[in-house]
């Protein structure tokens, strides 16, 4: 299958305050968020016309760029509605929206406090329905070498492009050695998220425990699946996992925006079975992803 390279394909993006020709958003090659990571961005669904939590991302992306000591020169209400005016112009139903943010090509060193901040919303297809059966055989997950950053050696609560680097490397290697993805651990070695999503235990007493979120991302599809765990009359447990603890965990899920609710089959030589509770969590969110945007915040 031949893939359409996203620098190629029709459609608008919007950039810096309007909607331009999609091949036309482009930037120079001495942009600083390429050569120094000073770039922040966004991954959000889109179901049925509505974008989820779509307020939620936005303060997560004006947050990040200040973590970053940068300013993005547009507002909520105005990020809002060039995500708005994105869909619209594309027509997309359901899919997939990217906001990002970055520092632009002024100053090209470690310092750029000259640099002009840019932001461009885009957006593709991408259908969110899937089989059932199917997923909820669970993926498999290696066990990654590259470790989560400790708070204090990098701005690991912000959703931050530098970050994804040893990302990338730990699910090129998986794929390499035939895994779906790979589990990551922290710098003190505990287990940590996958490459893009949150993790989930279910134990054998019932109870479900996940990672405390203190050197990566408390994941916006992680705390909505803690709410509907608790809907449930589920108990949460989060604190620090060691990775052999897995041994104990009957099931094991991934959460997060393109993940949504994985189903894991193993990581490493830890094996699990997806059963009742991972299937009603994938049934959960699907179900609540797809109600009217007002009637999936009032369940909130």
């Amino acid at each position: 299958m031949s893939l359409i390279p996203f620098d190629d394909r029709d459609g608008s993006i919007w950039f810096d305050g309007q909607l331009v020709p999609w091949r036309e958003a482009s930037v120079h090659v001495l942009t600083h968020g390429l050569h120094y990571a000073s770039s922040v961005f966004e991954g959000e669904r889109v179901y049925a016309g509505n974008i989820f939590k779509s307020e939620e991302h936005t303060a997560r992306l004006i947050k990040s760029a200040g973590t970053l000591d940068f300013e993005i020169p547009f507002s909520a209400a105005e990020i809002e509605t060039a995500k708005r005016a994105v869909l619209d112009s594309m027509g997309i139903v359901d899919g997939y929206l990217r906001p990002v943010a970055w520092r632009g090509s002024e100053m090209m060193g470690v310092s750029a406090q000259q640099n002009t901040i840019h932001l461009a919303v885009a957006a593709w297809e991408w259908p969110s329905y899937f089989d059932p059966e199917a997923k909820m055989k669970g993926i498999r997950l290696a066990l990654s070498t590259w470790r989560r950053p400790a708070p204090d050696t990098a701005p690991v609560h912000a959703k931050a492009a530098g970050l994804y680097m040893i990302c990338t490397l730990s699910k090129h290697r998986a794929e390499k050695d035939g895994f779906h993805d790979a589990m990551m651990l922290d710098y003190r070695g505990y287990v940590a998220e996958a490459t893009g999503a949150n993790v989930f235990f279910v134990m054998k007493d019932g109870r479900v425990h996940t990672p405390t979120p203190d050197c990566f991302l408390n994941g916006i599809t992680r705390r909505t699946v803690i709410d509907l765990l608790k809907a449930r009359g589920v108990e949460v447990v989060e604190r620090h996992i060691m990775p052999e603890e897995m041994a104990d965990a009957e099931e094991c899920f991934l959460t997060g925006t393109a993940a949504e609710v994985t189903p894991v089959g193993s990581v490493a030589d830890y094996t699990f079975t997806p059963g009742e509770l991972t299937r009603h969590m994938v049934e959960d969110y699907d179900a609540l992803v797809r109600r009217p945007s007002s009637a999936a915040q009032a369940a909130e």
